[in-house]
């Protein structure tokens, strides 16, 4: 079975990082993600999700053809069509969700490593940076596979920045982590240097077996593997620009 993937999860409970002010903008943006989720099961009721997740989620040859539109006819039609697609698409896409499991998976990484991180950018500047780091890597994931034809959606590649701010900035953390086996599951607690790494190469590679895959890349809803890396890699450059309480473990 040539496209069998062996995957070990080790699933994130809590840190030792004690955080003083409230994660505020965490439990709103999960109050969001949550709704839109709810939202999304009334419409698959109602036969309507298709229709709504092509209006409003990312897919790339929609986002790559405009833009191909633009440098070629440089007409201002194309510039607004362009600018509306784009726009709606990058910042609804990221907050629309396929599965429970996804949805879950997601908030569980937002709340463990995303308080932490909001209390030493303060709650505007990780509002911008969840934001900011949501649409570089769904642009990424565009520059990627400009040619998908299925739609795109997810918060993973802000949570992917998330975690790489993390790793720059609370690199001594300890994580406590679950590995869930088949009959039962085996406590642990690791440092977040270590957890984050083995989560950063699990992507990468799942990401190269993920472009692989003849007749569409990534399922329907998935952000895609090779996001994760890049919102990784976006988080650990932005948090250190952005920071406003620079934690005395920080690296950079």
């Amino acid at each position: 079975m040539p496209n069998a993937q062996f995957r070990i999860p080790m699933i994130p409970i809590a840190d030792n990082i004690r955080t003083p002010s409230r994660p505020i903008v965490v439990y709103v943006l999960i109050g969001i993600h949550v709704a839109l989720f709810l939202r999304s099961l009334q419409l698959q009721v109602a036969g309507e999700l298709g229709d709504f997740l092509r209006t409003w989620s990312l897919v790339p040859v929609r986002i790559y053809s405009s833009a191909l539109e633009v440098a070629n006819t440089n007409n201002p039609a194309a510039w607004v069509t362009l600018i509306v697609i784009g726009s709606v698409s990058l910042i609804w896409g990221m907050f629309l969700h396929g599965s429970l499991a996804q949805l879950l998976g997601n908030m569980l990484f937002l709340w463990v490593f995303g308080k932490n991180v909001e209390h030493i950018l303060g709650h505007w500047r990780f509002l911008g940076f969840y934001l900011l780091a949501g649409i570089m890597t769904q642009i990424g994931q565009v520059l990627i596979q400009p040619n998908m034809t299925a739609s795109l959606a997810g918060a993973n590649g802000a949570i992917a920045a998330i975690l790489g701010g993390y790793l720059l900035s609370f690199p001594k953390a300890r994580i406590d982590s679950i590995m869930p086996l088949i009959i039962v599951s085996i406590p642990m607690k690791i440092s977040a240097f270590f957890y984050l790494l083995w989560w950063f190469l699990q992507q990468f590679f799942y990401g190269i077996g993920k472009l692989n895959v003849v007749g569409g890349i990534n399922p329907l809803f998935s952000i895609g593997y090779w996001s994760h890396g890049i919102g990784l890699i976006i988080g650990a450059a932005l948090v250190p620009l952005l920071v406003k309480r620079k934690p005395p473990t920080a690296i950079y």
